[in-house]
């Protein structure tokens, strides 16, 4: 049924036109759409117990309505997204670097068509902007990454390493301020909601939130000559946080990236915790950008035994061992035309995945893209992993998507 659906929409004769806007004034309304017909083909690893299936074809659609408010010094942001696709796609978690559950509140989300089917707000917020300070409350996306591929920082619904389309950041329920103190600086303070873990609800979240697990972060950024510094403290989950960011360019043509953070945890018995990555570019004349980043965790494992156990325990993260290291590369083909891969290498293992994406556009508002993923490492066993990408499935998925 959903190849079936797919074929349909890739061939229908779109044209793609500005949905509704108007503008009077100081006030403006926007609502624009995005529409995606995704087909995945994926080999999974021959391990019954992780995988019901050894191989899946399937696919889905997705569609995105966003609704823009403006008026002198207000803000609303409504963004809701309707999905229909295969359960397969859910399953896998971390194991398969699919998808980390996002921490939300389960009131904005329903179930529907046998569970093939969900409507959620993604976004729901106001705002509120003034000479220099903006307050934001609701649900909204929240960045702290200053790096490219690993991103410890990036407490709130982050993206793996080889996800390569980030268009739109998943929403967390929160409340956000931003001062900015100086031409060059600024102050933010984030604090944002914890909704424990219920596989009864549509969202596999509870709708009423944890007060005692609130996560308050404050992050103070200046810019000194042509890098920018940040620091970070505050509470997430419960645990105290010190961390810092920086981002910049030396010599005129190498870029440098850092972030990291030291946890403390609130719970006795369990260890503090470093994070952090590094990672290094160039992008040259010709449009080609090469990267790599180094990546460490304290928290993760020492050995293959230990890596059910650390994936419980570490649910903010997608990575199992102490230890990656992720060269990416980034080069536009044709204007038309735009290529992306990245390896990533686990050194406790000897495992690796080979993540490759290219789009093409094929109108102002309309492009296809391919994306294909190769693992590299021993398979799993009853449920136990050798190796850590050896449990990722070799996949391919094809999408079409046309904006609105």
């Amino acid at each position: 049924m959903f190849r079936g659906l797919i074929t349909f929409l890739l061939c229908l004769p779109f044209t793609a036109q500005a949905f509704y806007q108007w503008q009077g004034g100081d006030s403006s309304i926007e609502l624009r759409g995005l529409v995606r017909a995704t087909s995945v083909v994926a080999n999974n690893a021959n391990d019954k117990v992780l995988f019901a299936k050894d191989k899946i074809l399937t696919g889905g659609g997705f569609g995105r309505l966003m609704f823009d408010v403006q008026t002198s010094g207000l803000s609303f942001e409504v963004h809701a997204v309707q999905s229909v696709i295969d359960t397969a796609l859910r399953t896998g978690g971390t194991q398969t670097g699919l998808a980390i559950e996002i921490e939300r509140s389960d009131t904005l989300h329903w179930r529907f068509a046998n569970d093939h089917a969900d409507l959620v707000l993604d976004r729901l917020n106001v705002q509120f902007s003034g000479d220099n300070i903006n307050i934001k409350l609701g649900r909204q996306a929240i960045n702290l990454a200053a790096t490219f591929y690993f991103t410890p920082n990036d407490f709130f619904a982050p993206f793996a390493a080889q996800t390569f389309y980030r268009t739109y950041k998943p929403g967390v329920d929160a409340a956000r301020l931003d001062w900015q103190w100086g031409e060059l600086s600024q102050l933010s303070i984030y604090t944002v909601l914890n909704y424990p873990t219920d596989l009864t609800h549509s969202g596999n979240r509870q709708t009423a939130p944890d007060w005692s697990e609130t996560s308050i972060l404050a992050r103070a950024s200046t810019l000194i000559d042509s890098f920018e510094l940040a620091i970070l403290l505050g509470q997430d989950h419960g645990d105290d946080i010190v961390g810092l960011d920086f981002q910049g360019e030396l010599f005129d043509w190498l870029g440098v990236r850092g972030e990291g953070h030291l946890r403390f945890p609130d719970e006795q018995g369990q260890s503090r915790d470093t994070k952090f990555s590094l990672g290094l570019e160039h992008r040259f004349e010709n449009t080609l950008t090469l990267r790599i980043e180094q990546f460490y965790q304290r928290s993760g494992a020492s050995n293959e035994q230990d890596y059910l156990l650390n994936n419980q325990a570490n649910t903010n993260t997608f990575y199992l061992a102490k230890n990656y290291t992720a060269l990416g590369a980034s080069y536009e083909v044709t204007p038309l035309l735009n290529s992306d891969a990245v390896w990533i290498y686990n050194y406790l293992d000897g495992s690796n995945l080979w993540a490759l994406y290219a789009t093409y556009s094929l109108s102002d508002e309309s492009e296809l893209s391919m994306s294909v993923n190769l693992s590299v490492g021993d398979q799993p066993e009853n449920g136990t992993l050798n190796s850590e990408f050896g449990s990722y499935p070799k996949s391919v998925n094809v999408e079409y998507r046309i904006y609105f």
